[in-house]
C-alpha cells in the first residue's frame, strides 16, 4: 500500500526520506509499529491524517489487544474506535473495561474475530450469558478463557462453553459463585481430555464430587486451584493423586477439610502445593539435607 502524501509544511533536504515514505506493508507495519506501545500509537495518530491512516491500518491488523496497554480506564467510545476494524484478533484482554463492558460492546467484536484463542474478561460483571454464548458459538478455536469474578456465570452458561469449545485448555472460574458440582462435572466430562489449567478458587459450592470427576476425566491437568473451596476434602485430593499424573501444582489453601496424608503422595511426586507440610516433616527434611536436627522449642 502506498502512503497518502501530504505537504510537509517545510523544506525537505534533497535525498532525505521521511518516515511515511517507507513502505507501509513491508516495513512500517511489521517492523516499526509492532514495537510501539498502543498508548503511544494513539498519540501518534493525532500528528496528521497520514499517521492516522497508518495507525488505523495497524489496528485493523492487530493479533493481540490488551486494554491495559491503553490505561487503567478506557472509555466505551475509545474501545469501539480501536476495535472497529479488527478482524484477525487472536488474543483479547478487557479487564480494564470491567465497570461498563456489556454484551452490546463485546458481542460485535467476537463476531468479527472468529480466530480468537485467548480471551480475558476477569471482573466484567455487566456481561451476561449471551456474551459467553456468542464466544462459544463464534470462536471454536478458543484455548484460554478467564471469567474470574464474573458472578453471572452459571451452570447453563458453562454448559454452552463446554459443548462448543473443543480446543479449551485453560479456564479461570475464580469466584464464579453460582457454579455447583453439577456444572463442573459436565465440564469435566465434555472437555476434560484437553484441560491443562483450571481455577475454581473461592467457589464455596464446589466439593469433592466435582474434584473427583475432574481427576477421572482430565489426564493432562497440570494446574488446579481450589483455594477457598470449603467443601473440598481429602477424598478429592486422593483421587487427583491417583488419576492425574501430569499435575504440577495444586492450590488448597483455606480448604480446611484437606488433611496432610492426602497431600503427601503428591508432594513425593514433586507437585507444588501452597500449603506447607507439618512442622515435624519440615524438620525431617532439613535433617536429611543438612545432616543435623536444629533445636526447636515446641513448648507452649
Amino acid at each position: 500500500m502506498e502512503p497518502p502524501m501530504e505537504q510537509s509544511g517545510g523544506e525537505q533536504e534533497p535525498g532525505a526520506v521521511r518516515l511515511l515514505d517507507l513502505p507501509w506493508e513491508d516495513v512500517l507495519l511489521p517492523h516499526v509499529l509492532n514495537w510501539v506501545p498502543l498508548r503511544q500509537l494513539l498519540r501518534l495518530q493525532r500528528v496528521s491524517r497520514a499517521f492516522r491512516a497508518l495507525v488505523q491500518l495497524h489496528l485493523a491488523r492487530l493479533r493481540r489487544f490488551d486494554a491495559a496497554q491503553v490505561g487503567s480506564q478506557i472509555p466505551r467510545a475509545a474501545l469501539a474506535r480501536l476495535l472497529r476494524d479488527a478482524e484477525g484478533l487472536q488474543e483479547l484482554a478487557l479487564a480494564p473495561c470491567h465497570e461498563w463492558l456489556s454484551d452490546e460492546d463485546l458481542v460485535p467484536v467476537l463476531a468479527r474475530n472468529p480466530q480468537l484463542r485467548s480471551v480475558a474478561l476477569a471482573g466484567c460483571g455487566q456481561l451476561s450469558r449471551r456474551a459467553l454464548g456468542a464466544l462459544a458459538e463464534g470462536c471454536p478455536r478458543l484455548q484460554r478463557l478467564s471469567l474470574a469474578h464474573c458472578d453471572w456465570v452459571d451452570g447453563l452458561a458453562l454448559r454452552g462453553l463446554a459443548d462448543r469449545c473443543p480446543a479449551l485448555e485453560e479456564l479461570d472460574l475464580t469466584a464464579c459463585r453460582q457454579l455447583k458440582d453439577e456444572a463442573i462435572v459436565y465440564l469435566a466430562q465434555r472437555r476434560g481430555a484437553g484441560l491443562r489449567s483450571l481455577s475454581l478458587a473461592v467457589n464455596a459450592n464446589v466439593g469433592d464430587t466435582a474434584v473427583q470427576e475432574l481427576a477421572r476425566n482430565c489426564p493432562q491437568l497440570e494446574h488446579l486451584d481450589l483455594t477457598g473451596c470449603l467443601r473440598v476434602g481429602s477424598d478429592g485430593v486422593r483421587t487427583l493423586a491417583e488419576y492425574c499424573p501430569a499435575l504440577r501444582s495444586l492450590r488448597v489453601r483455606h480448604c480446611h477439610h484437606v488433611a496432610e496424608p492426602s497431600l503427601s503422595r503428591l508432594r513425593k511426586r514433586g507437585v507444588d502445593i501452597d500449603v506447607e507440610p507439618p512442622l515435624h516433616q519440615a524438620l525431617v527434611l532439613l535433617q536429611d539435607m543438612a545432616g543435623f536436627a536444629p533445636f526447636v522449642n515446641l513448648q507452649v
